[in-house]
């Protein structure tokens, strides 16, 4: 699955399967023709009221001939009552609409080296042992509580925690984690543009010229400005899109969200 997504130019994180695993190791389900590998979908529950689809493939050679809409209709029965959220493509939103689905935002991947000043002292890398107290903030910026994904997200090896304090105060937190064709950011979380602005440069400065990915709901016009100002360039665009109503969260504060494939 994260070879045919790497194929469809995702970009995937080279230690992604880990935390995706963490979190429901029953929802990765794969479809096969006369034996071999031939669809694929993902869809995690998160609680009892909130999964997310990711993965939706289908083998090149295979595509036009219903195959897929099996391996979907099975990824939904996996997730049984609860609302689904989905990042895809916006020209399958129709498609995506007869099952259920309504437009929330568009996202777009903004990639490049970014050219920002050094951070300031309020940032600081988070050891894997020190993130446990990042939950209460992830679960604020978050449809649902996902401590199970996010205890392997942070500590999984090559993945680097960056956090904001300020007072005292958490004000931000980001993830950055080696991929395919670049370095991946996400989540990158932050109650203020100048506390997500001292996280991307933060993030810069740890990969040391090397470029990022970054994917912005283009609905929080603060987090495009600040991709735009540091230098990064849209790519291809997502639609974030929902079976129903989804717990209320601070949608301001993602200035990056987490993963394509897990929301």
């Amino acid at each position: 699955m994260v070879g045919w997504a790497a194929a469809e130019g995702w970009n995937p994180g080279q230690r992604d399967t880990t935390a995706y695993f963490a979190q429901d190791p029953d929802g990765f389900l794969l479809g096969r023709v006369n034996g071999e590998p031939a669809t694929a979908v993902s869809v995690v529950n998160y609680g009892a009221e909130y999964a997310f689809l990711g993965f939706y493939l289908v083998r090149p050679d295979l595509r036009g001939h219903g195959f897929g809409l099996a391996t979907w209709e099975a990824g939904l029965k996996h997730a049984g009552g609860r609302v689904v959220g989905l990042d895809g493509v916006p020209g399958q939103q129709d498609n995506y609409r007869r099952s259920g689905f309504e437009l929330a935002y568009r996202s777009a991947r903004f990639i490049g080296v970014p050219r920002l000043p050094l951070p300031d002292d309020a940032v600081t890398a988070l050891a894997p042992a020190d993130t446990a107290e990042l939950l209460p903030y992830d679960s604020a910026c978050y449809p649902a509580d996902r401590p199970e994904f996010l205890h392997a997200w942070l500590t999984e090896p090559g993945h680097r925690t960056f956090a904001r304090i300020v007072d005292g105060s958490l004000t931000g937190y980001a993830v950055l984690r080696p991929a395919r064709d670049s370095l991946r950011v996400g989540p990158l979380f932050a109650d203020t543009p100048a506390d997500a602005r001292q996280l991307l440069a933060a993030l810069a400065a740890h990969a040391a010229g090397m470029p990022l990915a970054v994917d912005v709901p283009l609905d929080n016009e603060p987090a495009v400005r600040l991709m735009e100002e540091a230098g990064l360039t849209p790519s291809f665009e997502t639609a974030r899109m929902y079976t129903g109503p989804v717990r209320e969260h601070h949608r301001e504060r993602v200035f990056g969200v987490t993963t394509l494939e897990l929301g």
